[in-house]
């Protein structure tokens, strides 16, 4: 089974869903012996965000939804805790929001590579660097010390972010999102099956049995939370 399904590392819905969706498929007997891939594709959030973070997240939030910095501070406390219960270290509140295109142009060429391990290993933590360690995913040093720390040669990455090898290809996923009418992510498209946002784990156990099962019905109705280029669907 191959899920395709596309994100943004500054999206927490993203980090959640991803994380829920692994441990549903390995905790269900249905796919005990299955082989499953998992493919990343490209969709920025902000593709005209800043390269450094111009802000804290709580005023960021406030300022983009138009409500009260107490309410701010109360939906990101929210999205953390449900990241939480995923066993993630999730510090929403101290993320440091800038341009994503450099992190998913490194994880197409780590994905070039053909090593899948070292592939799921960066995006990972690419996700972590984020939304734990806060740090700014458009620091090319950033993203350098991390690609090393995975496995990729120095040399590579380095000329790779001095670049804009891969632009076209992260380009091309958002169009083939905006296509398929993805306006928002996560966006998991299991087989002929879709799961927009991230949605609980019962529903997600369901599409996955009826993906298994080539049952003909559709989920493109149902809307988990989910972020997209004008603001996140909360709750």
């Amino acid at each position: 089974m191959k899920i395709t399904y596309w994100s943004d590392y500054a999206c927490p819905y993203c980090y959640i869903g991803e994380t829920r969706l692994k441990k549903i498929i390995a905790n269900m007997p249905e796919m005990k012996g299955r082989q499953f891939e998992l493919e990343m594709k490209a969709f920025q959030l902000d593709p005209y965000a800043e390269k450094f973070s111009t802000g804290d997240t709580q005023t960021r939030f406030a300022k983009k939804y138009g409500i009260s910095m107490e309410e701010a501070g109360e939906t990101i406390e929210q999205i953390s805790k449900m990241g939480m219960r995923e066993g993630l270290d999730f510090r929403y509140a101290t993320t440091l929001f800038t341009n994503t295109l450099d992190a998913h142009r490194l994880t197409k060429f780590a994905m070039n590579t053909g090593d899948k391990k070292l592939t799921d290993s960066l995006i990972e933590k690419l996700y972590k660097a984020y939304f734990t360690d806060n740090k700014e995913l458009a620091d090319k040093e950033v993203l350098l010390n991390i690609a090393v720390e995975c496995g990729l040669n120095k040399d590579e990455v380095k000329t790779l972010l001095d670049s804009d090898k891969y632009k076209d290809d992260v380009i091309l996923d958002e169009k083939e999102a905006s296509r398929y009418g993805i306006h928002s992510v996560p966006f998991f498209y299991v087989n002929s099956y879709g799961i927009s946002g991230a949605q609980s784990e019962e529903y997600m156990k369901d599409t996955i049995l009826a993906a298994l099962e080539k049952e003909n019905t559709k989920n493109e109705n149902t809307h988990g939370m989910s972020c997209g280029p004008t603001g996140c669907i909360i709750g």
